[in-house]
Protein backbone atom coordinates (compact mmCIF):
# COMPACT_ATOMS: atom_id res chain seq x y z
CA UNK A 1 0.00 0.00 0.00
CA UNK A 2 1.40 3.71 -0.74
CA UNK A 3 1.85 6.04 2.13
CA UNK A 4 -0.17 8.43 0.60
CA UNK A 5 -2.17 9.11 -2.53
CA UNK A 6 -3.06 12.32 -5.10
CA UNK A 7 -6.18 11.82 -5.76
CA UNK A 8 -6.76 14.13 -9.21
CA UNK A 9 -10.40 15.78 -9.33
CA UNK A 10 -9.76 17.72 -12.17
CA UNK A 11 -6.88 16.58 -14.92
CA UNK A 12 -7.52 19.67 -17.49
CA UNK A 13 -6.36 19.16 -21.06
CA UNK A 14 -3.90 16.70 -20.35
CA UNK A 15 -1.96 15.54 -17.80
CA UNK A 16 0.89 12.46 -17.75
CA UNK A 17 3.11 10.77 -15.78
CA UNK A 18 6.29 11.36 -16.52
CA UNK A 19 10.24 10.66 -15.68
CA UNK A 20 13.49 11.23 -17.60
CA UNK A 21 12.40 8.39 -19.69
CA UNK A 22 13.37 4.88 -21.11
CA UNK A 23 16.48 5.91 -22.76
CA UNK A 24 18.21 2.45 -24.38
CA UNK A 25 15.05 0.89 -26.69
CA UNK A 26 15.66 2.19 -29.69
CA UNK A 27 16.00 -1.16 -31.03
CA UNK A 28 12.82 -2.62 -30.07
CA UNK A 29 11.08 0.47 -31.75
CA UNK A 30 10.78 2.43 -28.31
CA UNK A 31 11.61 6.13 -28.55
CA UNK A 32 13.42 7.75 -24.91
CA UNK A 33 10.00 9.85 -24.41
CA UNK A 34 10.24 11.48 -20.57
CA UNK A 35 9.36 14.86 -19.29
CA UNK A 36 9.65 17.14 -22.12
CA UNK A 37 11.25 20.13 -20.16
CA UNK A 38 13.79 17.80 -18.25
CA UNK A 39 14.94 20.76 -16.68
CA UNK A 40 11.42 21.81 -14.65
CA UNK A 41 11.41 18.26 -13.62
CA UNK A 42 14.91 18.49 -12.29
CA UNK A 43 14.30 21.48 -10.43
CA UNK A 44 10.52 20.86 -9.13
CA UNK A 45 11.90 17.25 -7.70
CA UNK A 46 15.63 19.17 -6.09
CA UNK A 47 12.60 21.97 -4.56
CA UNK A 48 11.20 18.68 -2.35
CA UNK A 49 14.37 16.58 -1.82
CA UNK A 50 14.25 13.95 -4.58
CA UNK A 51 16.35 12.12 -6.99
CA UNK A 52 16.31 14.53 -10.01
CA UNK A 53 14.63 11.96 -12.16
CA UNK A 54 11.38 10.88 -9.94
CA UNK A 55 8.64 10.54 -11.61
CA UNK A 56 6.28 13.71 -11.55
CA UNK A 57 2.67 15.15 -13.32
CA UNK A 58 3.11 16.97 -16.58
CA UNK A 59 0.36 19.30 -16.74
CA UNK A 60 -0.69 20.82 -20.25
CA UNK A 61 -1.66 24.22 -20.17
CA UNK A 62 -3.44 23.89 -16.44
CA UNK A 63 -7.20 23.30 -15.32
CA UNK A 64 -5.85 20.88 -13.21
CA UNK A 65 -6.72 19.86 -9.54
CA UNK A 66 -6.09 17.48 -7.23
CA UNK A 67 -6.28 16.90 -3.52
CA UNK A 68 -3.42 15.34 -0.79
CA UNK A 69 -4.53 12.71 1.20
CA UNK A 70 -1.44 12.99 3.65
CA UNK A 71 0.76 15.79 4.40
CA UNK A 72 2.84 16.18 1.52
CA UNK A 73 5.14 18.50 0.20
CA UNK A 74 5.25 19.80 -3.59
CA UNK A 75 6.43 21.97 -5.83
CA UNK A 76 5.67 23.02 -9.27
CA UNK A 77 8.19 24.31 -12.00
CA UNK A 78 7.65 24.75 -15.60
CA UNK A 79 4.88 26.88 -17.22
CA UNK A 80 3.69 29.79 -15.11
CA UNK A 81 0.59 30.18 -13.78
CA UNK A 82 -2.28 30.63 -10.99
CA UNK A 83 -1.37 28.39 -8.27
CA UNK A 84 -3.20 27.64 -5.38
CA UNK A 85 -3.18 25.91 -2.36
CA UNK A 86 -6.95 25.46 -0.48
CA UNK A 87 -7.89 28.30 -2.37
CA UNK A 88 -4.66 30.81 -1.48
CA UNK A 89 -1.98 31.73 -3.75
CA UNK A 90 1.22 29.86 -3.60
CA UNK A 91 4.18 30.88 -5.82
CA UNK A 92 5.64 28.51 -8.68
CA UNK A 93 9.34 26.99 -7.99
CA UNK A 94 8.81 26.99 -4.48
CA UNK A 95 8.14 23.88 -1.99
CA UNK A 96 4.86 23.94 -0.33
CA UNK A 97 3.71 21.77 2.23
CA UNK A 98 -0.17 20.33 1.62
CA UNK A 99 -2.00 19.33 5.36
CA UNK A 100 -4.63 15.76 4.85
CA UNK A 101 -7.48 17.06 1.97
CA UNK A 102 -5.36 20.15 1.01
CA UNK A 103 -7.00 20.91 -2.63
CA UNK A 104 -4.03 21.96 -5.20
CA UNK A 105 -5.28 24.10 -8.12
CA UNK A 106 -3.26 24.76 -11.08
CA UNK A 107 -4.77 27.78 -13.28
CA UNK A 108 -4.36 28.05 -16.94
CA UNK A 109 -0.69 28.78 -17.97
CA UNK A 110 -0.14 32.51 -18.71
CA UNK A 111 3.46 31.42 -19.63
CA UNK A 112 4.65 28.14 -21.64
CA UNK A 113 2.83 25.07 -21.70
CA UNK A 114 3.71 22.33 -19.57
CA UNK A 115 3.74 22.49 -15.30
CA UNK A 116 5.92 19.52 -13.96
CA UNK A 117 4.18 18.97 -10.26
CA UNK A 118 6.42 16.95 -8.45
CA UNK A 119 5.46 15.44 -4.93
CA UNK A 120 7.82 14.38 -2.48
CA UNK A 121 8.19 10.69 -2.68
CA UNK A 122 7.81 10.88 -6.83
CA UNK A 123 4.85 8.97 -8.10
CA UNK A 124 4.83 5.62 -7.72
CA UNK A 125 3.09 4.16 -10.48
CA UNK A 126 4.10 0.65 -11.81
CA UNK A 127 7.58 1.53 -14.65
CA UNK A 128 7.36 -0.12 -17.86
CA UNK A 129 10.67 -1.00 -19.23
CA UNK A 130 12.52 0.85 -16.24
CA UNK A 131 10.47 4.01 -16.54
CA UNK A 132 7.32 5.84 -15.21
CA UNK A 133 6.46 7.68 -18.50
CA UNK A 134 3.98 7.71 -20.52
CA UNK A 135 4.64 7.29 -24.12
CA UNK A 136 1.97 9.13 -26.25
CA UNK A 137 3.25 7.16 -29.58
CA UNK A 138 3.97 4.01 -28.57
CA UNK A 139 1.03 3.88 -25.82
CA UNK A 140 3.68 2.43 -23.21
CA UNK A 141 3.19 3.96 -19.33
CA UNK A 142 0.60 4.75 -17.41
CA UNK A 143 -2.54 5.90 -18.79
CA UNK A 144 -3.45 9.62 -19.47
CA UNK A 145 -4.54 10.81 -15.64
CA UNK A 146 -8.65 10.95 -15.55
CA UNK A 147 -10.27 12.26 -13.24
CA UNK A 148 -10.48 10.14 -9.80
CA UNK A 149 -7.40 8.54 -10.36
CA UNK A 150 -5.63 8.23 -7.28
CA UNK A 151 -1.80 8.56 -7.86
CA UNK A 152 0.65 6.81 -5.22
CA UNK A 153 3.54 8.35 -3.93
CA UNK A 154 6.54 6.84 -3.09
CA UNK A 155 8.56 6.68 0.52
CA UNK A 156 9.77 9.62 1.78
CA UNK A 157 13.89 10.28 0.28
CA UNK A 158 16.07 10.37 2.65
CA UNK A 159 17.29 14.29 1.46
CA UNK A 160 15.68 16.27 3.33
CA UNK A 161 13.54 19.85 1.53
CA UNK A 162 15.73 22.27 1.24
CA UNK A 163 15.66 25.76 3.66
CA UNK A 164 16.48 26.98 0.33
CA UNK A 165 17.32 26.93 -3.46
CA UNK A 166 20.03 28.89 -4.73
CA UNK A 167 18.97 28.86 -7.84
CA UNK A 168 17.28 31.90 -9.79
CA UNK A 169 14.12 30.49 -11.84
CA UNK A 170 12.43 32.44 -14.53
CA UNK A 171 8.55 31.92 -15.98
CA UNK A 172 9.08 30.87 -19.76
CA UNK A 173 9.28 33.84 -21.98
CA UNK A 174 6.34 35.86 -23.76
CA UNK A 175 8.25 36.32 -27.16
CA UNK A 176 10.12 34.79 -29.48
CA UNK A 177 11.71 32.25 -28.10
CA UNK A 178 15.45 31.32 -29.48
CA UNK A 179 17.12 27.73 -30.13
CA UNK A 180 20.27 26.69 -30.86
CA UNK A 181 20.22 24.06 -34.02
CA UNK A 182 23.26 21.69 -34.92
CA UNK A 183 23.40 20.22 -38.45
CA UNK A 184 21.38 17.81 -39.58
CA UNK A 185 22.78 14.34 -41.22
CA UNK A 186 21.07 15.33 -44.47
CA UNK A 187 22.18 19.38 -45.04
CA UNK A 188 23.15 18.02 -48.65
CA UNK A 189 19.28 17.91 -49.39
CA UNK A 190 18.73 21.08 -48.91
CA UNK A 191 19.35 24.83 -51.20
CA UNK A 192 21.60 27.28 -49.57
CA UNK A 193 18.47 29.56 -49.74
CA UNK A 194 16.58 26.78 -47.81
CA UNK A 195 19.69 27.01 -45.20
CA UNK A 196 19.48 30.85 -44.92
CA UNK A 197 15.84 30.73 -44.84
CA UNK A 198 15.64 28.39 -41.59
CA UNK A 199 18.07 31.12 -39.37
CA UNK A 200 16.44 34.03 -41.10
CA UNK A 201 12.62 33.08 -41.09
CA UNK A 202 10.29 34.04 -39.14
CA UNK A 203 8.56 30.91 -37.82
CA UNK A 204 6.12 30.56 -35.83
CA UNK A 205 4.40 26.80 -33.47
CA UNK A 206 1.81 25.94 -35.09
CA UNK A 207 -1.42 24.34 -34.01
CA UNK A 208 0.23 21.23 -34.28
CA UNK A 209 2.49 20.38 -31.53
CA UNK A 210 2.36 18.05 -28.68
CA UNK A 211 5.10 15.59 -27.43
CA UNK A 212 5.65 13.97 -30.64
CA UNK A 213 6.40 16.76 -32.59
CA UNK A 214 6.26 20.69 -33.11
CA UNK A 215 5.02 21.55 -36.35
CA UNK A 216 6.34 25.25 -37.29
CA UNK A 217 5.02 27.55 -39.76
CA UNK A 218 6.49 30.23 -42.45
CA UNK A 219 8.24 30.10 -45.76
CA UNK A 220 8.85 26.62 -47.18
CA UNK A 221 12.36 25.24 -47.00
CA UNK A 222 13.29 24.41 -50.51
CA UNK A 223 15.12 20.94 -51.20
CA UNK A 224 18.01 20.38 -53.56
CA UNK A 225 17.07 16.69 -53.95
CA UNK A 226 13.67 15.52 -54.86
CA UNK A 227 13.81 11.68 -54.75
CA UNK A 228 12.58 9.78 -51.91
CA UNK A 229 14.43 8.88 -48.32
CA UNK A 230 14.63 5.89 -46.69
CA UNK A 231 13.50 5.66 -43.04
CA UNK A 232 16.41 6.95 -40.77
CA UNK A 233 17.29 6.78 -36.98
CA UNK A 234 15.88 10.02 -35.31
CA UNK A 235 16.94 12.21 -32.01
CA UNK A 236 14.85 14.24 -30.15
CA UNK A 237 15.42 18.06 -32.19
CA UNK A 238 15.38 16.69 -35.07
CA UNK A 239 14.30 19.00 -37.42
CA UNK A 240 12.17 17.17 -40.93
CA UNK A 241 11.12 19.00 -43.79
CA UNK A 242 8.17 17.32 -44.96
CA UNK A 243 7.47 17.49 -48.57
CA UNK A 244 5.23 20.83 -48.36
CA UNK A 245 8.93 22.47 -47.05
CA UNK A 246 7.52 23.49 -43.59
CA UNK A 247 9.80 21.64 -40.81
CA UNK A 248 9.01 20.08 -38.04
CA UNK A 249 10.88 19.34 -34.65
CA UNK A 250 10.62 15.72 -32.87
CA UNK A 251 10.56 15.62 -29.58
CA UNK A 252 10.55 12.70 -26.88
CA UNK A 253 7.83 10.37 -28.09
CA UNK A 254 8.91 10.41 -31.59
CA UNK A 255 8.86 7.90 -34.10
CA UNK A 256 12.86 6.43 -33.83
CA UNK A 257 13.00 6.29 -37.43
CA UNK A 258 11.69 8.97 -40.29
CA UNK A 259 11.69 9.34 -43.80
CA UNK A 260 11.77 12.98 -44.29
CA UNK A 261 15.13 14.63 -44.60
CA UNK A 262 16.77 16.07 -41.30
CA UNK A 263 18.06 19.74 -42.09
CA UNK A 264 19.40 20.10 -38.52
CA UNK A 265 18.90 18.85 -34.79
CA UNK A 266 17.87 21.67 -32.11
CA UNK A 267 20.61 21.29 -29.32
CA UNK A 268 19.66 19.56 -25.92
CA UNK A 269 20.25 22.79 -24.54
CA UNK A 270 17.35 24.14 -26.70
CA UNK A 271 14.94 20.85 -26.04
CA UNK A 272 13.54 22.73 -22.84
CA UNK A 273 12.56 25.98 -24.04
CA UNK A 274 11.30 24.32 -27.06
CA UNK A 275 9.08 22.41 -24.40
CA UNK A 276 7.38 25.41 -23.50
CA UNK A 277 6.81 27.37 -26.65
CA UNK A 278 2.80 28.20 -26.98
CA UNK A 279 1.03 27.86 -30.63
CA UNK A 280 1.35 30.81 -32.79
CA UNK A 281 4.86 31.85 -30.95
CA UNK A 282 7.59 33.13 -32.88
CA UNK A 283 10.75 30.87 -32.87
CA UNK A 284 14.19 31.68 -33.75
CA UNK A 285 17.30 29.82 -34.84
CA UNK A 286 21.25 30.52 -34.25
CA UNK A 287 23.96 28.31 -34.66
CA UNK A 288 24.82 26.33 -31.78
Amino acid sequence: MPSSTLTVEQPGALALVEDLGRPGFAHLGVSSSGALDRGALALANRLVGNPAGAAALEVVMGGFRARFDAETWFAVAGAWGDLRLDGRRIAPYTAARALPGSVLELGIASRGVRYVLAVRGGLDVPPVLGSRSRDTLAGLGPAPVQAGDALPIGAQPAASVPLLDQEAAFPPPEGPVTLALLPGPRTDWFTDAAHAGLFDGGWRLSEQADRIGARLLGAPLERLVAGELPSEATVPGSVQVAGDGLPTILLADRPVTGGYPVIAVVAASSLDALAQVRPGQAVRFRHA
